[in-house]
Protein backbone atom coordinates (compact mmCIF):
# COMPACT_ATOMS: atom_id res chain seq x y z
CA UNK A 1 0.00 0.00 0.00
CA UNK A 2 2.53 2.10 0.71
CA UNK A 3 4.59 1.86 -2.57
CA UNK A 4 1.38 2.64 -4.27
CA UNK A 5 1.22 5.96 -2.13
CA UNK A 6 4.59 6.81 -3.18
CA UNK A 7 4.60 5.54 -6.93
CA UNK A 8 4.35 8.11 -9.79
CA UNK A 9 1.57 7.16 -12.18
CA UNK A 10 3.24 6.98 -15.85
CA UNK A 11 0.26 7.30 -18.18
CA UNK A 12 0.06 9.58 -21.35
CA UNK A 13 -1.82 12.19 -19.01
CA UNK A 14 0.78 12.17 -16.00
CA UNK A 15 3.51 12.62 -18.49
CA UNK A 16 1.65 15.44 -20.42
CA UNK A 17 1.07 17.80 -17.68
CA UNK A 18 4.99 17.20 -16.29
CA UNK A 19 5.52 18.15 -19.78
CA UNK A 20 3.28 21.25 -20.05
CA UNK A 21 4.46 22.45 -16.21
CA UNK A 22 8.15 22.65 -17.49
CA UNK A 23 7.30 24.62 -21.07
CA UNK A 24 5.12 26.70 -19.17
CA UNK A 25 8.43 27.14 -16.44
CA UNK A 26 10.65 27.94 -19.55
CA UNK A 27 7.86 30.23 -21.12
CA UNK A 28 7.44 32.60 -18.14
CA UNK A 29 11.10 32.25 -17.37
CA UNK A 30 11.52 33.84 -20.37
CA UNK A 31 9.43 37.03 -20.43
CA UNK A 32 10.57 37.69 -16.82
CA UNK A 33 7.63 37.54 -15.06
CA UNK A 34 9.19 37.03 -11.67
CA UNK A 35 12.37 36.02 -10.07
CA UNK A 36 13.46 32.67 -11.42
CA UNK A 37 13.52 30.77 -7.86
CA UNK A 38 9.71 32.05 -7.36
CA UNK A 39 8.69 30.56 -10.63
CA UNK A 40 10.09 27.24 -10.16
CA UNK A 41 9.21 27.16 -6.89
CA UNK A 42 5.50 27.95 -8.46
CA UNK A 43 6.23 25.30 -11.15
CA UNK A 44 6.38 22.48 -8.23
CA UNK A 45 3.77 23.93 -5.81
CA UNK A 46 1.28 23.11 -8.93
CA UNK A 47 3.15 19.86 -9.48
CA UNK A 48 2.12 18.81 -5.79
CA UNK A 49 -1.54 20.16 -6.33
CA UNK A 50 -2.00 17.63 -9.01
CA UNK A 51 0.09 14.93 -7.23
CA UNK A 52 -2.02 14.96 -4.33
CA UNK A 53 -5.41 16.60 -5.31
CA UNK A 54 -6.10 14.48 -8.06
CA UNK A 55 -5.78 11.06 -9.43
CA UNK A 56 -2.49 11.73 -11.03
CA UNK A 57 0.54 10.90 -8.59
CA UNK A 58 3.21 13.07 -10.51
CA UNK A 59 5.84 13.03 -7.98
CA UNK A 60 4.59 12.27 -4.06
CA UNK A 61 6.92 14.18 -1.70
CA UNK A 62 8.11 11.01 -0.33
CA UNK A 63 9.84 10.34 -3.65
CA UNK A 64 11.71 13.47 -4.07
CA UNK A 65 14.58 12.43 -2.27
CA UNK A 66 15.64 10.70 -5.09
CA UNK A 67 15.27 13.36 -7.56
CA UNK A 68 17.47 15.89 -5.53
CA UNK A 69 21.00 15.84 -7.05
CA UNK A 70 23.01 15.73 -3.94
CA UNK A 71 26.70 15.39 -5.27
CA UNK A 72 25.63 18.57 -7.27
CA UNK A 73 23.90 21.00 -4.88
CA UNK A 74 27.00 19.94 -1.98
CA UNK A 75 29.51 20.40 -4.65
CA UNK A 76 28.37 23.78 -5.81
CA UNK A 77 28.15 25.02 -1.77
CA UNK A 78 31.52 23.64 -1.18
CA UNK A 79 33.16 25.12 -3.50
CA UNK A 80 31.57 28.70 -3.02
CA UNK A 81 32.89 28.35 0.36
CA UNK A 82 35.87 27.71 -0.59
CA UNK A 83 36.10 30.47 -2.92
CA UNK A 84 34.49 32.86 0.03
CA UNK A 85 37.91 31.89 2.04
CA UNK A 86 39.70 32.86 -0.76
CA UNK A 87 38.81 35.89 -1.35
CA UNK A 88 39.88 36.86 2.24
CA UNK A 89 43.56 36.20 0.64
CA UNK A 90 43.42 38.61 -1.85
CA UNK A 91 44.30 36.84 -4.52
CA UNK A 92 41.42 37.48 -7.19
CA UNK A 93 42.42 41.34 -7.15
CA UNK A 94 46.34 40.00 -7.88
CA UNK A 95 44.79 37.85 -10.78
CA UNK A 96 43.89 40.89 -11.92
CA UNK A 97 46.54 42.95 -12.01
CA UNK A 98 48.71 40.32 -13.22
CA UNK A 99 46.59 39.50 -16.21
CA UNK A 100 46.74 43.38 -16.76
CA UNK A 101 50.70 43.26 -16.70
CA UNK A 102 50.99 40.47 -19.09
CA UNK A 103 48.24 41.50 -21.29
CA UNK A 104 47.64 45.42 -20.36
CA UNK A 105 48.56 47.05 -24.23
CA UNK A 106 45.78 44.92 -25.92
CA UNK A 107 42.19 45.04 -23.00
CA UNK A 108 40.69 42.75 -25.54
CA UNK A 109 43.49 39.88 -25.38
CA UNK A 110 43.24 39.48 -22.02
CA UNK A 111 39.92 38.83 -22.09
CA UNK A 112 40.50 36.08 -24.51
CA UNK A 113 42.69 34.91 -22.20
CA UNK A 114 40.28 34.41 -19.65
CA UNK A 115 38.17 32.40 -22.13
CA UNK A 116 40.72 30.00 -22.80
CA UNK A 117 41.91 29.35 -19.40
CA UNK A 118 37.97 28.70 -18.63
CA UNK A 119 37.74 26.11 -21.42
CA UNK A 120 40.70 24.56 -20.34
CA UNK A 121 40.19 24.69 -16.38
CA UNK A 122 36.76 23.27 -17.63
CA UNK A 123 38.43 20.05 -19.51
CA UNK A 124 40.16 19.35 -16.13
CA UNK A 125 38.17 20.29 -13.58
CA UNK A 126 34.37 20.02 -13.66
CA UNK A 127 33.38 23.18 -15.38
CA UNK A 128 30.93 24.41 -12.58
CA UNK A 129 33.95 24.48 -10.22
CA UNK A 130 35.64 26.59 -12.71
CA UNK A 131 32.75 29.11 -13.16
CA UNK A 132 33.29 29.76 -9.35
CA UNK A 133 36.83 30.45 -9.29
CA UNK A 134 36.79 31.80 -12.57
CA UNK A 135 33.53 34.83 -12.29
CA UNK A 136 35.09 36.41 -9.69
CA UNK A 137 38.04 37.06 -11.45
CA UNK A 138 35.87 38.10 -14.72
CA UNK A 139 33.63 40.40 -13.25
CA UNK A 140 37.14 42.28 -11.49
CA UNK A 141 38.47 42.31 -15.21
CA UNK A 142 35.60 43.89 -16.08
CA UNK A 143 35.28 46.65 -14.30
CA UNK A 144 38.78 47.67 -14.73
CA UNK A 145 38.65 47.61 -17.89
CA UNK A 146 35.33 49.18 -18.35
CA UNK A 147 34.20 46.21 -21.18
CA UNK A 148 30.61 45.83 -21.71
CA UNK A 149 29.40 42.77 -18.94
CA UNK A 150 27.30 40.62 -21.02
CA UNK A 151 29.96 40.32 -23.61
CA UNK A 152 32.39 39.02 -21.54
CA UNK A 153 30.23 36.81 -19.01
CA UNK A 154 28.20 35.23 -21.44
CA UNK A 155 31.79 33.94 -23.67
CA UNK A 156 32.84 32.51 -20.28
CA UNK A 157 30.22 30.47 -19.93
CA UNK A 158 30.34 29.13 -23.45
CA UNK A 159 33.65 28.38 -23.31
CA UNK A 160 33.25 26.83 -19.65
CA UNK A 161 30.46 24.60 -21.27
CA UNK A 162 32.70 24.00 -24.55
CA UNK A 163 36.24 22.98 -22.39
CA UNK A 164 33.90 20.73 -20.10
CA UNK A 165 32.72 18.47 -23.17
CA UNK A 166 36.21 17.64 -24.10
CA UNK A 167 37.12 15.60 -21.25
CA UNK A 168 35.56 12.34 -18.65
CA UNK A 169 35.63 14.84 -15.74
CA UNK A 170 34.81 18.06 -17.54
CA UNK A 171 30.89 17.78 -17.42
CA UNK A 172 28.53 15.82 -15.04
CA UNK A 173 26.94 13.92 -18.58
CA UNK A 174 30.44 12.58 -19.26
CA UNK A 175 30.64 10.99 -16.05
CA UNK A 176 27.77 9.03 -16.72
CA UNK A 177 28.31 7.99 -20.32
CA UNK A 178 32.09 7.05 -19.22
CA UNK A 179 30.96 4.74 -16.82
CA UNK A 180 27.97 3.36 -18.47
CA UNK A 181 30.06 2.91 -21.79
CA UNK A 182 33.22 1.74 -19.82
CA UNK A 183 34.86 4.87 -21.75
CA UNK A 184 38.52 5.94 -20.32
CA UNK A 185 39.64 9.57 -19.69
CA UNK A 186 42.02 9.25 -22.53
CA UNK A 187 39.25 8.04 -24.80
CA UNK A 188 37.33 11.26 -24.10
CA UNK A 189 40.66 13.53 -24.72
CA UNK A 190 41.64 11.66 -27.75
CA UNK A 191 38.50 12.13 -29.52
CA UNK A 192 36.78 15.31 -28.01
CA UNK A 193 39.89 17.34 -27.70
CA UNK A 194 40.40 18.93 -31.38
CA UNK A 195 36.67 19.42 -31.86
CA UNK A 196 36.45 21.77 -28.76
CA UNK A 197 39.90 23.40 -29.79
CA UNK A 198 38.32 24.10 -33.08
CA UNK A 199 35.40 25.70 -31.73
CA UNK A 200 37.02 27.02 -28.62
CA UNK A 201 39.12 29.60 -31.96
CA UNK A 202 35.33 30.33 -33.67
CA UNK A 203 34.23 31.69 -29.81
CA UNK A 204 37.14 33.65 -29.79
CA UNK A 205 37.02 35.25 -32.85
CA UNK A 206 33.36 36.19 -32.74
CA UNK A 207 33.53 37.00 -28.64
CA UNK A 208 36.46 39.40 -29.34
CA UNK A 209 35.15 40.85 -32.80
CA UNK A 210 32.21 41.91 -30.94
CA UNK A 211 33.43 43.03 -27.53
CA UNK A 212 36.08 45.27 -30.45
CA UNK A 213 32.98 46.71 -32.05
CA UNK A 214 30.89 47.31 -28.45
CA UNK A 215 33.99 49.28 -27.06
CA UNK A 216 35.96 50.95 -30.00
CA UNK A 217 39.20 52.02 -29.78
CA UNK A 218 39.13 51.55 -25.92
CA UNK A 219 39.39 47.63 -26.55
CA UNK A 220 43.23 48.05 -27.78
CA UNK A 221 44.20 50.76 -25.74
CA UNK A 222 46.18 49.86 -22.97
CA UNK A 223 45.41 49.57 -19.46
CA UNK A 224 47.70 49.89 -16.91
CA UNK A 225 47.86 49.05 -13.53
CA UNK A 226 46.04 51.01 -10.97
CA UNK A 227 48.09 54.26 -10.08
CA UNK A 228 49.92 55.09 -7.88
CA UNK A 229 51.50 51.61 -5.92
CA UNK A 230 51.47 48.14 -7.16
CA UNK A 231 47.62 47.55 -6.94
CA UNK A 232 45.95 44.85 -4.97
CA UNK A 233 48.43 42.55 -3.54
CA UNK A 234 48.16 39.36 -1.51
CA UNK A 235 46.75 39.92 2.18
CA UNK A 236 46.98 36.65 3.80
CA UNK A 237 49.76 34.81 2.19
CA UNK A 238 49.78 31.97 4.65
CA UNK A 239 46.16 31.07 4.11
CA UNK A 240 46.52 31.27 0.44
CA UNK A 241 49.48 28.92 0.83
CA UNK A 242 46.83 26.45 2.91
CA UNK A 243 44.52 27.16 0.11
CA UNK A 244 47.02 26.42 -2.56
CA UNK A 245 47.07 23.01 -0.70
CA UNK A 246 43.47 22.28 -0.29
CA UNK A 247 42.67 23.31 -4.18
CA UNK A 248 45.19 20.54 -4.95
CA UNK A 249 43.49 18.12 -2.77
CA UNK A 250 40.42 19.01 -4.27
CA UNK A 251 41.45 18.69 -7.89
CA UNK A 252 43.13 15.60 -7.27
CA UNK A 253 39.73 14.15 -5.68
CA UNK A 254 38.18 15.49 -8.70
CA UNK A 255 40.81 13.36 -11.43
CA UNK A 256 41.13 10.45 -9.64
CA UNK A 257 37.16 9.75 -9.66
CA UNK A 258 37.74 6.85 -11.00
CA UNK A 259 39.72 5.00 -9.27
CA UNK A 260 38.52 6.18 -5.50
CA UNK A 261 34.51 5.96 -6.46
CA UNK A 262 34.36 9.37 -4.54
CA UNK A 263 31.81 11.42 -6.11
CA UNK A 264 33.01 15.43 -6.63
CA UNK A 265 31.01 16.61 -3.51
CA UNK A 266 33.27 14.58 -1.47
CA UNK A 267 36.71 15.98 -2.01
CA UNK A 268 34.87 19.41 -2.40
CA UNK A 269 33.49 19.10 1.41
CA UNK A 270 36.54 18.34 2.65
CA UNK A 271 38.81 20.63 1.01
CA UNK A 272 35.96 23.56 2.23
CA UNK A 273 35.88 22.37 5.76
CA UNK A 274 39.41 22.02 6.26
CA UNK A 275 39.61 25.64 4.66
CA UNK A 276 37.40 27.17 6.63
CA UNK A 277 39.05 25.42 9.78
CA UNK A 278 42.47 26.16 8.41
CA UNK A 279 40.91 30.33 7.90
CA UNK A 280 39.38 30.09 11.88
CA UNK A 281 42.48 28.85 13.96
CA UNK A 282 44.72 31.50 11.92
CA UNK A 283 42.12 34.28 12.88
CA UNK A 284 42.47 32.92 16.71
CA UNK A 285 46.33 32.94 16.76
CA UNK A 286 46.92 36.58 14.74
CA UNK A 287 43.92 38.43 17.38
CA UNK A 288 42.79 36.53 20.52
CA UNK A 289 38.57 37.66 19.60
CA UNK A 290 36.07 37.34 21.38
CA UNK A 291 33.16 34.35 20.90
CA UNK A 292 31.12 37.48 19.38
CA UNK A 293 34.03 38.23 17.25
CA UNK A 294 34.77 35.07 15.38
CA UNK A 295 31.24 35.09 13.73
CA UNK A 296 33.68 36.49 10.85
CA UNK A 297 34.32 33.29 9.90
CA UNK A 298 31.86 29.93 9.19
CA UNK A 299 28.61 32.20 9.46
CA UNK A 300 30.01 35.01 7.45
CA UNK A 301 30.61 32.39 4.47
CA UNK A 302 27.89 30.79 5.06
CA UNK A 303 25.58 33.88 5.27
CA UNK A 304 27.21 36.17 2.44
CA UNK A 305 29.35 34.15 -0.11
CA UNK A 306 27.03 30.74 -0.54
CA UNK A 307 24.42 31.42 -3.36
CA UNK A 308 21.70 30.32 -1.70
CA UNK A 309 19.37 31.40 -4.17
CA UNK A 310 21.05 29.41 -7.09
CA UNK A 311 20.64 26.67 -5.13
CA UNK A 312 17.40 26.85 -4.07
CA UNK A 313 16.42 27.18 -8.05
CA UNK A 314 18.47 24.03 -8.59
CA UNK A 315 16.81 22.13 -6.02
CA UNK A 316 13.44 22.96 -7.19
CA UNK A 317 14.40 22.20 -10.87
CA UNK A 318 15.52 18.80 -10.11
CA UNK A 319 12.46 18.27 -8.30
CA UNK A 320 10.27 19.25 -11.87
CA UNK A 321 12.96 17.04 -13.51
CA UNK A 322 12.82 14.05 -11.41
CA UNK A 323 8.92 14.28 -11.86
CA UNK A 324 9.64 13.80 -15.53
CA UNK A 325 11.99 10.49 -14.94
CA UNK A 326 9.33 9.12 -12.71
CA UNK A 327 6.18 9.76 -14.65
CA UNK A 328 7.72 8.15 -17.55
CA UNK A 329 8.54 11.23 -20.03
CA UNK A 330 12.13 11.10 -20.38
CA UNK A 331 11.97 7.41 -21.21
CA UNK A 332 8.97 8.14 -23.61
CA UNK A 333 11.01 10.90 -25.46
CA UNK A 334 14.18 8.53 -25.71
CA UNK A 335 12.37 5.68 -26.49
CA UNK A 336 11.03 7.88 -29.52
CA UNK A 337 14.49 8.41 -30.54
CA UNK A 338 14.95 4.73 -31.19
CA UNK A 339 12.17 3.83 -32.87
CA UNK A 340 13.01 7.25 -35.45
CA UNK A 341 16.53 5.40 -36.13
CA UNK A 342 15.37 2.19 -36.67
CA UNK A 343 12.26 3.34 -38.84
CA UNK A 344 14.08 5.53 -41.17
CA UNK A 345 16.68 2.82 -41.95
CA UNK A 346 13.83 0.76 -43.05
CA UNK A 347 11.90 3.33 -44.61
CA UNK A 348 14.73 5.13 -46.56
CA UNK A 349 16.86 2.04 -47.23
CA UNK A 350 19.81 3.53 -45.38
CA UNK A 351 23.13 1.88 -46.00
CA UNK A 352 25.18 1.16 -42.64
CA UNK A 353 26.96 4.23 -42.89
CA UNK A 354 24.55 6.16 -43.42
CA UNK A 355 21.77 4.47 -40.79
CA UNK A 356 25.01 5.24 -37.94
CA UNK A 357 24.86 8.57 -39.42
CA UNK A 358 20.88 9.64 -39.21
CA UNK A 359 21.22 7.88 -35.84
CA UNK A 360 24.24 9.80 -34.91
CA UNK A 361 22.40 13.04 -36.04
CA UNK A 362 19.47 12.23 -34.11
CA UNK A 363 21.02 11.58 -31.01
CA UNK A 364 23.39 15.05 -31.30
CA UNK A 365 20.29 17.32 -31.84
CA UNK A 366 17.34 15.56 -29.62
CA UNK A 367 20.35 15.80 -27.27
CA UNK A 368 21.66 19.66 -27.86
CA UNK A 369 18.15 20.87 -28.00
CA UNK A 370 16.38 18.82 -24.91
CA UNK A 371 19.47 20.14 -22.90
CA UNK A 372 19.05 23.41 -23.48
CA UNK A 373 15.80 23.43 -21.60
CA UNK A 374 16.42 20.60 -19.30
CA UNK A 375 18.64 19.34 -16.98
CA UNK A 376 20.95 17.06 -19.21
CA UNK A 377 21.56 14.65 -15.97
CA UNK A 378 18.29 12.90 -16.16
CA UNK A 379 17.91 12.77 -20.21
CA UNK A 380 21.43 10.93 -20.38
CA UNK A 381 20.79 8.22 -17.43
CA UNK A 382 18.00 7.57 -19.47
CA UNK A 383 19.59 7.29 -22.84
CA UNK A 384 22.89 5.78 -22.30
CA UNK A 385 20.50 1.82 -22.16
CA UNK A 386 18.69 2.92 -24.74
CA UNK A 387 22.28 3.86 -27.09
CA UNK A 388 24.12 0.22 -25.50
CA UNK A 389 20.66 -0.84 -27.41
CA UNK A 390 21.09 0.73 -30.54
CA UNK A 391 24.86 -0.01 -30.57
CA UNK A 392 24.41 -3.59 -30.83
CA UNK A 393 21.53 -3.20 -33.27
CA UNK A 394 23.70 -1.10 -35.56
CA UNK A 395 26.67 -1.58 -38.11
CA UNK A 396 29.55 0.27 -37.51
CA UNK A 397 31.45 1.91 -34.81
CA UNK A 398 28.85 1.97 -32.40
CA UNK A 399 31.05 4.12 -30.57
CA UNK A 400 29.54 7.49 -32.36
CA UNK A 401 27.09 7.59 -30.59
CA UNK A 402 28.54 7.73 -27.16
CA UNK A 403 30.42 10.78 -28.77
CA UNK A 404 27.07 12.02 -29.87
CA UNK A 405 25.33 11.98 -26.60
CA UNK A 406 28.18 13.82 -25.02
CA UNK A 407 28.41 16.50 -27.95
CA UNK A 408 24.58 17.11 -27.96
CA UNK A 409 24.23 17.32 -23.93
CA UNK A 410 26.94 19.43 -22.77
CA UNK A 411 27.24 21.36 -25.96
CA UNK A 412 23.28 21.42 -26.17
CA UNK A 413 23.44 23.69 -22.35
CA UNK A 414 24.65 26.50 -23.68
CA UNK A 415 21.43 27.64 -25.30
CA UNK A 416 19.48 28.82 -22.10
CA UNK A 417 20.50 30.50 -18.66
CA UNK A 418 19.30 26.78 -17.35
CA UNK A 419 20.78 24.53 -19.87
CA UNK A 420 23.47 23.71 -17.93
CA UNK A 421 24.95 24.05 -14.53
CA UNK A 422 27.83 26.44 -14.88
CA UNK A 423 25.17 28.93 -16.84
CA UNK A 424 22.90 29.10 -13.33
CA UNK A 425 25.75 29.20 -11.52
CA UNK A 426 27.74 31.75 -13.10
CA UNK A 427 24.92 33.90 -13.51
CA UNK A 428 23.75 33.63 -9.62
CA UNK A 429 27.13 34.90 -9.16
CA UNK A 430 27.48 37.92 -11.41
CA UNK A 431 24.09 39.20 -10.35
CA UNK A 432 25.08 38.69 -6.46
CA UNK A 433 28.03 41.86 -8.10
CA UNK A 434 25.11 44.01 -9.48
CA UNK A 435 25.65 42.05 -13.51
CA UNK A 436 22.03 40.98 -14.35
CA UNK A 437 21.77 38.88 -17.28
CA UNK A 438 17.84 38.22 -18.75
CA UNK A 439 16.60 34.70 -19.88
CA UNK A 440 16.12 36.56 -23.34
CA UNK A 441 20.05 38.15 -23.28
CA UNK A 442 21.90 34.85 -22.82
CA UNK A 443 19.38 33.14 -25.53
CA UNK A 444 19.97 35.70 -28.20
CA UNK A 445 24.16 34.51 -27.84
CA UNK A 446 23.63 31.03 -26.69
CA UNK A 447 21.61 29.34 -29.43
CA UNK A 448 23.70 30.81 -31.98
CA UNK A 449 26.71 29.19 -30.05
CA UNK A 450 24.65 26.17 -29.68
CA UNK A 451 23.63 25.60 -32.97
CA UNK A 452 27.13 26.72 -34.37
CA UNK A 453 28.84 24.41 -32.41
CA UNK A 454 26.18 21.45 -32.74
CA UNK A 455 26.98 21.94 -36.41
CA UNK A 456 30.82 21.28 -35.84
CA UNK A 457 29.67 18.37 -33.93
CA UNK A 458 28.01 17.07 -37.29
CA UNK A 459 30.42 17.60 -39.21
CA UNK A 460 33.41 15.53 -37.02
CA UNK A 461 30.88 12.96 -36.58
CA UNK A 462 30.54 12.49 -40.23
CA UNK A 463 34.06 12.58 -40.62
CA UNK A 464 34.30 10.08 -37.94
CA UNK A 465 32.30 7.29 -39.21
CA UNK A 466 33.48 7.96 -43.16
CA UNK A 467 37.17 8.29 -42.10
CA UNK A 468 37.28 6.30 -38.81
CA UNK A 469 39.07 7.60 -35.31
CA UNK A 470 42.75 8.28 -36.82
CA UNK A 471 41.46 9.57 -40.16
CA UNK A 472 39.00 12.15 -38.81
CA UNK A 473 41.78 13.09 -35.97
CA UNK A 474 44.17 13.96 -38.93
CA UNK A 475 41.91 15.90 -40.86
CA UNK A 476 40.92 17.57 -37.40
CA UNK A 477 44.56 18.87 -36.81
CA UNK A 478 44.66 20.06 -39.71
CA UNK A 479 41.49 22.00 -39.42
CA UNK A 480 42.63 23.36 -36.40
CA UNK A 481 45.85 24.34 -37.58
CA UNK A 482 44.03 26.34 -40.30
CA UNK A 483 41.75 27.67 -37.83
CA UNK A 484 44.51 28.77 -35.33
CA UNK A 485 46.18 30.49 -38.20
CA UNK A 486 43.01 32.28 -38.83
CA UNK A 487 42.50 33.28 -35.54
CA UNK A 488 46.24 34.37 -35.25
CA UNK A 489 46.12 36.99 -38.15
CA UNK A 490 42.49 38.14 -37.49
CA UNK A 491 44.19 39.01 -33.72
CA UNK A 492 47.29 40.91 -35.65
CA UNK A 493 45.15 42.54 -38.39
CA UNK A 494 42.90 43.93 -35.47
CA UNK A 495 45.41 44.80 -32.74
CA UNK A 496 47.80 46.38 -35.27
CA UNK A 497 45.06 48.20 -38.07
CA UNK A 498 42.88 49.99 -34.57
CA UNK A 499 44.91 52.31 -34.04
CA UNK A 500 46.23 53.35 -37.17
CA UNK A 501 42.59 53.67 -37.92
CA UNK A 502 42.44 56.45 -35.43
CA UNK A 503 45.84 58.76 -34.82
CA UNK A 504 46.43 59.98 -31.67
CA UNK A 505 46.20 63.49 -31.28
Amino acid sequence: MHADLVASTTDPISQLIVGALIVGLFVVLAIEAAHRVLVVMAAVALLWVVTYLTPYRLLPLESTAAALDINVLLLLAAMMALVGVLKETGVFGWAVERLLERFGSDPARAIAVLWWFTAIASAFVDNVTTVIFVTPIVLATVRRLGAPPLLVLIPTVMAANIGGTATLIGDPPNIMIGSGAGLTFMDFLEELTIPTLVMMCALHWWGARRLRAAMGQAADAPKRADEPGPGPQITDPGLLRWLGGVSLFVLVGFVTHGMTGMPAAVPAVIGATVALIVQDLRYLKAFKPTHEERRHGILHVLEKEIEWPTLTFFAFLFILVGAAVSTGLIGTLAGGLERAILGSREAFGLSDAGTLFLAALLVLWVAGFLSAFMDNIPFVAVSIPIIAALITALPGDGRVLWWALSLGACLGGNGTPIGASANVTTLGLAEREGVRVSFREFMATGMKVMVFTLILSTVFLGGYIALGPAGVAKVGGGVLAVAAALLWRSELRATGQRPAATPRQ
